[in-house]
């Protein structure tokens, strides 16, 4: 199926593992030029060179999402760089939950600054090149859990709630520019986030994956590129219809449609 990518130009948050590199990854192997922006270098450098090594056409920006001035740069760095931007994956921020008594305030504010204020400014800085393209496609992730959030989830199940209303406002008042929003609901995926949650746990990533898996439909953990194919296909013109929508992918998972 020819998904009309080619040539476009995709800004991804949080890029340099997971999700967001498998996302470059997918998105790249269907002609889009990609940046990419993460806190750390080093792993933002070795992305770059895998993605490179593939064939993709890349930027890397060492730049933190929940700082505005950061992500300004980043935004202005792949439009200097590219000449356009047609979609923005706003993927960065973890998953980190606790008791709401173990939650203290400076927590809840780095929580909402990367989950909601850091998708807040991305938008503001892509909406304009958007709007003066004729359109474009922003993606948010949040977790499936958010929709049906349960005890000990804080602070994060707040916050990625907080990004997918977002995105369904964002979806009413873009539409008339061709500017399309959508949510991705992440489930239990395989991610090194997981992997350094084994490793507190005093299990191996196996044994973690098989104990997180239980509770999941499916019976298995998900992968990053079934994150990033359902992103992909969002963004591309076989979703031209699709806007102001929340697509689970969490192998059955979540309680909710």
């Amino acid at each position: 199926m020819e998904l009309g990518l080619t040539g476009k130009v995709a800004a991804i948050t949080g890029g340099s593992e997971g999700i967001g590199k498998a996302t470059a990854q997918r998105l790249a192997a269907e002609g889009v030029s990609i940046a990419i922006c993460a806190r750390r270098p080093e792993p933002l450098a070795k992305a770059a060179r895998e993605l490179e090594a593939a064939g993709a056409t890349v930027l890397a920006v060492a730049a933190d999402a929940a700082k505005p001035e950061d992500m300004a740069r980043f935004i202005e760095a792949t439009v200097q760089r590219f000449g356009r931007i047609d979609i923005l994956v706003n993927n960065a921020g973890g998953s980190g939950q606790a008791a709401f008594d173990a939650v203290d305030d400076q927590r809840w504010r780095e929580d909402v600054e990367v989950k909601l204020f850091a998708p807040i400014q991305g938008v503001r800085c892509v909406v304009p090149h958007m709007k003066k393209q004729g359109g474009g496609n922003i993606i948010n992730l949040t977790m499936a859990a958010a929709a049906t959030p349960g005890a000990a989830q804080f602070p994060t199940v707040v916050s990625r709630q907080a990004g997918a209303t977002l995105a369904k406002a964002l979806s009413k008042e873009l539409a008339p520019h061709n500017i399309r929003v959508n949510v991705v609901c992440v489930g239990k995926i395989k991610t090194p986030q997981q992997e350094r949650s084994a490793q507190r746990l005093g299990r191996t990533i196996d044994e973690h994956y098989a104990a997180n898996a239980k509770s999941v439909p499916l019976g298995r953990m998900g992968e990053p590129e079934d994150i990033a194919n359902a992103i992909v296909w969002l963004v591309s013109d076989a979703a031209n219809y699709v806007t102001g929508t929340c697509i689970n992918v969490d192998g059955g998972l979540s309680g909710v449609l």
